[in-house]
């Protein structure tokens, strides 16, 4: 079989880049073309995503393919979820798309339960409540007549922006939507009842489309102006989480995952959504896979108390490489002191070592003493949170979870990966790193009819890419 050439676009909040993944039916490879950054613009106490610069990232990943003679089968793109952009009725973009750190959802979750209750709202979506949810976003725009909205015919969320700057085609790709809490994911149709609430209309969204689905290609103009020629643009598995999972190298169904980086997402793949009583008290999410599956997962803070951690020493003149905050950790010994990863008290606070110790004196435990005992605290942290969220979904799913996959950056982490086969006293098996861009482009390959499904996708990732397994000790 000849060689295949797909580009994924992968987005972050802080970066994103372009990725050319190679398959040739049995074999597949892939390389980073282009880095680019993406931040959150401030401009009079609101804030947004520079849409058009990212435009122009991507423009610049198209030339450099053309540039190296690639000959593109397609091109695919994922971001992180909830965000969204206002399309007029003649097309054109309303302005740029706020971002989900924008304090005006503050308190819109509260405002919005006084009409549907909370316990409704989980019901129809099964989706955790978080104040940046598009639901919230679009009843706040409501409340406040933010001026794209009451213009609006539509709107996209990221990807499907994306993919309608480079082909001029709007759809709503499913995986992405899954993340505003209007999903239910039970009929995997939008809940109309949701949208009347927040004063909106029906005809806002777009029908969904599967991933895998064609767009469309990319217009004359962007053929022209970049050199690859008419290339489609296919719906992948939009949400960055979504496209992960697909990477993951699972054998069988009986498995966890951990997209593990600043944040972590622990959760299982199903066939259908969990939507109990425990589920919703302990804040677990459905939110769309590939295939008609559904991702039932729940966030924990991950690796962001050490960059907080490190920010604070570096101003102190300390910087550390992560070779040395390892080695670190080994030498520092087991630690008592640990601290819920998720305590609310950690998620922004002025100074996190402060307040890691602050936890630990109100539990009755020792605060760390050195940089190296804050670092073995927060992976033993980390670990035993891992093994808490992991016994209560071993409680909720259908099935007896044998392993846990981690991908991600911090899938690299080798400390940590011991730490928490340990902890769990099951095998850890980590990798691969860049498992986001992997699914995105076995997507396409799947769109191409190169593959059959998931589980030949998982097989071709196993066999293309190394992992490691940790076993408890």
């Amino acid at each position: 079989m000849s060689k295949h050439h797909f580009l994924a676009f992968d987005l972050g909040a802080t970066s994103g880049r372009s990725i050319l993944g190679t398959f040739d039916g049995v074999n597949f490879e892939m390389k980073e073309l282009t880095r680019f950054p993406n931040a959150i613009m401030e401009l009079h106490g609101k804030y947004y995503w520079n849409i058009f610069n990212l435009y122009d990232s991507l423009k610049e990943g198209l030339r450099t393919c053309a540039k190296q003679g690639i000959q593109l089968t397609s091109i695919g793109i994922d971001t992180w979820g909830v965000d969204f952009g206002y399309i007029g009725k003649d097309g054109t973009i309303l302005g740029l798309p706020r971002a989900y750190r924008d304090p005006y959802t503050e308190g819109a979750p509260e405002d919005f339960f006084k009409i549907v209750p909370r316990e409704e709202v989980y019901r129809l979506t099964g989706i955790q409540i978080m104040n940046f949810n598009s639901l919230y976003q679009l009843f706040r725009a409501k409340q406040t007549g933010f001026s794209p909205l009451n213009d609006a015919d539509k709107i996209l969320f990221m990807p499907d922006l994306l993919s309608y700057l480079l082909t001029g085609k709007q759809v709503c790709e499913y995986t992405e939507a899954s993340t505003s809490q209007i999903l239910n994911p039970a009929t995997r149709q939008f809940e109309t009842s949701l949208l009347k609430a927040a004063g909106l209309r029906e005809s806002l969204l777009h029908p969904l489309v599967d991933p895998g689905t064609m767009i469309g290609t990319i217009t004359d103009a962007l053929a022209e102006e970049t050199g690859v020629g008419k290339v489609p643009v296919v719906t992948v598995a939009g949400h960055d989480t979504a496209s992960a999972i697909l990477a993951v190298p699972a054998e069988n169904k009986n498995f966890a995952y951990l997209s593990s980086g600043t944040w972590s997402l622990m959760g299982v793949e199903t066939e259908t959504p969990i939507l109990t009583q425990e589920s919703f008290e302990r804040n677990f999410t459905n939110e769309g896979g590939v295939e008609g599956t559904t991702r039932f997962l729940k966030n924990i803070t991950g690796m962001w108390l050490l960059e907080q951690c490190r920010k604070e020493w570096e101003k102190a003149g300390r910087s550390y490489n992560y070779p040395e905050i390892v080695k670190m950790a080994e030498e520092a010994g087991k630690t008592p002191s640990i601290v819920n990863p998720d305590d609310p008290r950690l998620a922004n606070p002025a100074s996190m070592c402060k307040s890691i110790a602050e936890i630990c004196i109100e539990n009755g435990l020792p605060s760390p003493s050195s940089d190296a005992e804050y670092v073995r605290c927060i992976f033993e942290s980390l670990a035993s949170r891992y093994k808490d969220v992991l016994n209560q979904l071993s409680g909720m799913v259908p099935f007896p979870i044998e392993k846990l996959h981690i991908i991600g950056g911090g899938s690299q982490n080798a400390l940590l990966n011991q730490y928490t086969a340990n902890a769990i006293g099951m095998p850890v098996v980590a990798g691969p790193s860049e498992a986001t861009a992997i699914g995105n482009c076995m997507m396409q390959a799947k769109a191409a009819g190169l593959v059959a499904d998931r589980w030949e996708i998982r097989k071709i990732v196993a066999k293309s890419f190394p992992t490691l397994t940790y076993l408890p000790d």
